[in-house]
């Protein structure tokens, strides 16, 4: 009877079915482990490459959409030179009154190209001094103002929606 079980092969042990196969033995687990580890530690490093070119390329993106905005300001901002520049060209002329509202309108031209881009200026006169909004540069006594109150502005202040772009130079009273 022995020798029947040898010949059947649901009675043969695993180890003893693999080699009457003629395959090897089962590996080594501390091999096995060290095969999963390799992977594994190629993984992390394919992921790690995957992760660095993403962000190298939103960075490059996020870069040329500001370049491409910033070039569109500057295209807008080059017509308010031009007019400038030929505001420059011309003499005054016999009605200086004419030559004055020429550079009025191109200053209302580059306010509104400023406007447009969100950027509005502080009003700063007759208002409290704020040093998140003012850079005071003089205090004059002024009687008939209160304390800290902007008595004079030397230049103009802007904002680009909620953000500070340049504060406002001011004279502030003092009592």
């Amino acid at each position: 009877m022995a020798d029947h079980d040898t010949l059947n092969p649901a009675a043969t042990p695993p180890a003893d079915a693999a080699r009457a196969e003629g395959s090897e033995p089962a590996a080594d687990p501390a091999a096995a482990l060290q095969q999963e580890r390799d992977d594994l530690y190629d993984r992390l490093l394919r992921k790690t490459a995957e992760f660095d070119n993403y962000r190298k390329r939103v960075e490059r993106e996020r870069r040329e959409q500001a370049d491409r905005a910033i070039a569109g300001l500057l295209e807008e901002l080059l017509l308010v030179v031009d007019d400038f520049e030929r505001a420059l060209e011309l003499d005054e002329g016999p009605d200086p009154g004419a030559y004055r509202k020429g550079i009025e309108l191109i200053q209302s031209k580059l306010h509104d190209l400023l406007r447009k881009h969100g950027v509005r200026p502080i009003d700063a006169l007759g208002t409290d001094f704020d040093p998140n909004l003012h850079q005071a540069v003089m205090h004059e006594e002024s009687p008939g103002r209160r304390e800290g109150e902007v008595i004079g502005e030397m230049r103009r202040g802007y904002m680009l929606g909620d953000r500070l772009l340049r504060p406002a130079m001011v004279k502030v009273a003092k009592a």
